[in-house]
């Protein structure tokens, strides 16, 4: 292969298959158990889940976004309360605060980054405000320590969502082990991938007994399978490997693109924190030139793809908005993110993808 071939280098397939998803998969099939409702992969996935994520109780399902509105279930919000979460994140956790009934309130994320900006949550609470939803976008971390801080100060709980994130790193503890109750998907495109599926995690009893009661109706009504538990376990004795090759290819992409700050603000982790790269971000400093950087991007195989639309635009009667959302406004018109499956090639194809990208961004912003 040559480094032209981009299709295969900057976008190699994902999940990949290795030998030892192959032998859990085959070992399924000899024994006639892969269409067990429950079997011992289950069981084995949680125990990772708990070990990885420091939380006694997994609750398996069959997405990330289910898991978020199981989470609430469990934490008991319904109709009257509020949840606070960013103006800017991903759609399926707005949506989930709808369905059970309950109002989002948004907040600002940090001048720096995807992350609800924690500072700002003390003028987020009111006398019905019951959870905070803090995820971890693009690389940036939230500051769960005060986010948690803050929350329980104030009689709520907190829903991690780190479904982009699994093998990060947050002030010495794993993400995904702050919340009250945490969220991961295994999408077919997450760092932890079972092509479909999610899962709850909590160390609350009744957190994990309210959200039985809702998914269980004589079976489990938002099942994973025993095929999606076996190819799951194998990942997990690879991500610590995988999670250091990305982030030194991002670290490697932000030395080598320094000179195309002046186009796009790349945002630098906190020193004590390990950030995990579903995808990388940048934000655009002229937010008008990402729909012609995007589509040369991919004219050209570079996995270069929008961010989310964010909140801001819902009317009043959906949520409410604590103060002018500044910063996930411009999250929302500007982030351009880089997906993760090309961060595990090795430094001679990242070196070419980022001399790729700096004629792509000098052609279209100098124009």
């Amino acid at each position: 292969m040559t480094l032209t071939d981009h299709s295969q280098l900057y976008r190699p397939a994902w999940p990949p298959t290795t030998p030892e998803i192959e032998a859990e998969l085959m070992g399924l099939l000899r024994d006639q158990t892969w269409g067990l409702y429950e079997g011992s992969c289950a069981e084995r996935l949680r125990e990772n889940l708990r070990e990885q994520f420091k939380h006694d109780h997994v609750y398996p399902c069959s997405s990330g976004t289910l898991s978020v509105e199981l989470a609430l279930r469990g934490m008991g919000i319904g109709p009257g309360d509020e949840v606070v979460l960013a103006g800017y994140d991903f759609p399926g956790n707005f949506r989930a605060i709808e369905a059970v009934g309950a109002t989002p309130v948004l907040i600002d994320v940090e001048q720096k980054g995807w992350a609800l900006d924690a500072e700002r949550l003390e003028d987020a609470f009111s006398d019905i405000t019951r959870a905070v939803i803090a995820s971890h976008l693009h690389g940036s971390l939230a500051d769960m320590d005060l986010v948690v801080e803050m929350t329980h100060r104030h009689g709520g709980l907190v829903l991690e969502d780190a479904c982009q994130v699994p093998g990060a790193v947050i002030q010495g503890r794993p993400a995904g082990a702050w919340g009250d109750v945490s969220v991961l998907s295994f999408g077919g495109s997450k760092l932890l991938s079972a092509g479909r599926g999610g899962a709850v995690m909590t160390s609350n009893p009744e957190i994990l007994q309210r959200l039985k009661v809702y998914g269980e109706r004589g079976n489990l009504a938002f099942p994973l399978s025993e095929l999606q538990a076996a190819v799951l376990i194998p990942q997990f004795t690879m991500l610590a490997r995988r999670h250091e090759v990305r982030r030194n290819r991002v670290q490697q992409l932000v030395q080598e693109l320094q000179d195309l700050e002046r186009y796009a603000e790349m945002m630098i982790p906190r020193e004590q924190d390990s950030p995990a790269y579903y995808k990388w971000g940048l934000c655009l400093k002229d937010a008008t030139r990402r729909e012609p950087l995007v589509q040369h991007c991919q004219r050209m195989d570079v996995p270069l793809d929008t961010g989310f639309r964010g909140f801001m635009k819902r009317s009043s009667r959906r949520c409410r908005k604590v103060g002018d959302l500044t910063h996930a406004t411009k999250r929302a018109a500007g982030t351009v993110l880089l997906h993760h499956p090309v961060l595990l090639q090795d430094a001679k194809v990242i070196s070419k993808l980022a001399e790729e990208l700096r004629v792509i961004f000098k052609r279209v912003f100098e124009a």
